[in-house]
């Protein structure tokens, strides 16, 4: 039986036309028409990809003389799920479209807590002539319709890619071909990816500065919540550099299960995710019984500084964790 009328053969068997079989091997449907029609030979790639496919080998496909199915044993009795390359595909798109979003999510996140520190400091001087609890009361409400809009965006970027959820938390397999086209997607980002990290790098390096210059120029008390404002923003557009860059590398390196996504390092992210969650909302906590507690009388003031410590002490953990995850990967 020539190679064919195995595809034939093989394709009916699956229940698929030519165009679904054509899309499995992202190829078109003249290409699988021209093979059944014995017109063209597919290349190598394609005999093993149709391989895996149809848990057959390659002989079986290859050799005339063979007429009885061989079946790959060692492909048939994988229970790791297998990645397509229309899934690899579908899954990149998705992430490089939300890539953006996630970032704006991120950067409102970091920014939200801005106009409630403007406004306790106005109110403090007697700039808005209002008082300390309207301030207050005015600035938590724009801080939670911030992290609001965060949490849409959160939720619906989450949502798209729901169906791979499985990439950052379980072992697979890609199918021939889907690992060189991934590498070939992250050389040709690597570039932008560098130039992000490093816009990012510099604007979080110089978000310190008018701190500094509250300081050098012995400003009024009522600079040193806008220097911290302006240290807010400048870092929150760092973040939206690393996330924007981030989000799209990581989602290669998922598929590579390279970096923070390899086999054993999957284990370890499932903790300190749920270390992550702890940590913010012991923190929040922390914040609200400071400022409603028995001490507290209901007025944030000066009280944003728990945000800036807790965000310091966020990043600290964050690089030992990543330490560690490398000096573990070169054992």
């Amino acid at each position: 039986m020539i190679l064919a009328d195995k595809i034939i053969n093989l394709r009916k068997k699956a229940g698929w036309s030519q165009d679904e079989l054509a899309a499995q091997l992202n190829v078109t449907r003249q290409s699988v028409s021209k093979w059944e029609g014995a017109q063209s030979v597919p290349d190598m790639e394609r005999i093993v990809q149709m391989s895996r496919l149809f848990g057959v080998t390659t002989d079986y496909l290859l050799k005339d003389e063979l007429e009885s199915e061989e079946f790959n044993t060692s492909e048939s009795e994988s229970t790791l799920r297998r990645v397509t390359m229309e899934e690899a595909s579908g899954y990149l798109a998705i992430r490089k479209a939300d890539a953006p979003k996630i970032a704006l999510a991120v950067l409102l996140c970091v920014i939200s807590p801005v106009v409630l520190i403007l406004m306790a400091c106005m109110c403090e001087s007697g700039y808005f002539g209002i008082s300390e609890d309207a301030g207050a009361g005015i600035g938590l409400c724009v801080m939670l319709c911030i992290v609001a809009a965060a949490v849409v965006l959160f939720i619906r970027t989450a949502h798209r890619a729901e169906n791979f959820e499985f990439l950052e938390k379980e072992a697979f397999e890609t199918e021939y071909g889907v690992a060189s086209m991934v590498k070939e997607r992250k050389k040709e980002f690597s570039e932008q990816y560098s130039r992000l990290n490093a816009l990012g790098t510099v604007l979080c390096i110089l978000s310190v500065l008018p701190i500094f210059a509250a300081l050098a120029f012995s400003l009024p008390d009522v600079w040193a919540g806008v220097s911290v404002c302006l240290l807010l923003v400048l870092v929150a557009f760092g973040c939206y550099a690393f996330v924007y860059g981030g989000v799209y590398n990581s989602a290669m390196n998922k598929l590579l299960e390279e970096g923070d996504y390899t086999r054993e390092n999957k284990k370890k992210n499932a903790v300190f995710g749920a270390v992550s969650t702890a940590y913010w909302l012991i923190v929040t906590a922390i914040f609200l019984y400071c400022t409603f507690g028995p001490n507290g009388n209901g007025q944030p003031g000066t009280l944003w500084y728990i945000w800036v410590v807790a965000g310091v002490l966020y990043g600290a953990i964050a690089a030992f964790r990543e330490v560690i995850l490398h000096s573990n990967g070169k054992k």
